[in-house]
């Protein structure tokens, strides 16, 4: 009894080890980085970032099979995961390029098309993130869906990075309260 409760208090203590938390979630930090530096670039600069989103969508199909890698057994398992993330990533991208088809792109303004590409990488990230049951990955997608009405809404860079701000301490209030419960669950 005496060596379960040493081995899971050691397993409690490299859970809460800040390199394990970073070993162990960095592909969400590199996707919630990459997305927020976007925003708020598009935000800084106000000039569109329409590749900048397009070439982040096969980033963030990588990072999607990265992070389930490990929880999928088995060779057909795993194809499978690469398949769907493929297909899933591939119409993502489509839909993207669907925005520069020239009667569309005649409707809109560069900005407005930088918006809609944004719009569909959120709404494919967080798909993306129900499809491998990772929340992180959604709360990624979510991160972006809220970063359209920032840059079309805020002009002020201070209104903006205070959103950052509050976005950032609600993610890390968000990922304590599921570590807690996680830690809580396990005794």
């Amino acid at each position: 009894m005496a060596e379960y409760e040493s081995r899971n208090s050691r397993s409690i203590g490299l859970s809460l080890n800040p390199l394990h938390i970073i070993a162990r979630e960095w592909p969400y930090a590199v996707m919630l980085a990459l997305a927020l530096f976007g925003v708020a670039y598009t935000n800084f600069a106000r000039h569109a970032m329409t590749n900048y989103w397009i070439v982040l969508a096969p980033l963030f199909a990588l990072i999607c099979v990265a992070a389930r890698w490990q929880t999928v057994d088995g060779s057909q398992k795993r194809l499978q995961l690469i398949g769907s993330q493929a297909l899933h990533w591939t119409a993502v991208i489509f839909a993207m390029y669907l925005v520069f088809v020239a009667d569309v792109k005649h409707m809109m303004s560069d900005d407005a098309s930088a918006l809609m590409v944004l719009t569909v990488l959120a709404l494919g990230t967080f798909t993306a993130g129900i499809h491998v049951a990772a929340w992180r990955i959604c709360f990624v997608g979510i991160v972006l869906g809220l970063g359209v009405p920032a840059i079309a809404w805020f002009e002020e860079r201070t209104l903006f990075f205070s959103l950052v701000i509050l976005i950032l301490l609600a993610a890390a209030v968000a990922f304590l309260v599921l570590e807690r419960r996680a830690r809580l669950a396990s005794f």
